[in-house]
């Protein structure tokens, strides 16, 4: 079986850097990037895709990275359900990343945050709240609840 996942986007936040319980880094952030086509009215739709990078890539990823950058990143699709606050089951599927690529220069980044700075402040195309509160504003906020007590045994894994 092959699951593989390569993907290029942009990030819609700056990565969330946490620690599991035995101190492994674990960093969150989501992917956003246009589709192929534009709807009937025109507009170009865009897919928002969650991302998780383990141990030293993460590290580097949440130090570099931030809100809108350029990054490709390479890994699996994976699903996991947990049980939320309101005893809710919550089904999430993510990527995991194996690597994570930056993909723009300093310079670049600088030069996209200052032209960010100057412009009004209006719907950005990266902003992926829209999408949560479309879809299901509680699963972002219990998704990054999560991470707090997120650890892996090996015994947890069912295969």
């Amino acid at each position: 079986m092959l699951n593989r996942v390569v993907l290029v986007g942009r990030m819609t936040r700056d990565p969330e850097l946490r620690r599991t319980a035995n101190g492994t880094p674990v960093a969150s952030f989501t992917l956003a990037m246009n589709r192929n086509f534009s709807s009937q009215n025109g507009e170009r739709q865009a897919d928002f895709i969650p991302c998780v990078v383990w141990n030293k890539a993460a590290e580097n990823t949440a130090k570099y990275c931030s809100k809108g950058s350029l990054v490709g990143v390479d890994g699996r699709l994976q699903s996991r359900s947990y049980q939320n606050q309101d005893g809710r089951r919550v089904s999430v599927i993510e990527v995991i990343c194996d690597s994570v690529q930056f993909l723009e220069t300093r310079a670049m980044a600088s030069q996209r945050n200052t032209m960010m700075d100057q412009m009004p402040q209006t719907s950005n195309q990266f902003d992926d709240s829209s999408f949560y509160d479309v879809r299901n504003n509680d699963m972002q906020k219990d998704f990054d609840n999560s991470m707090d007590t997120y650890d892996i045994m090996d015994d947890d894994i069912q295969f």
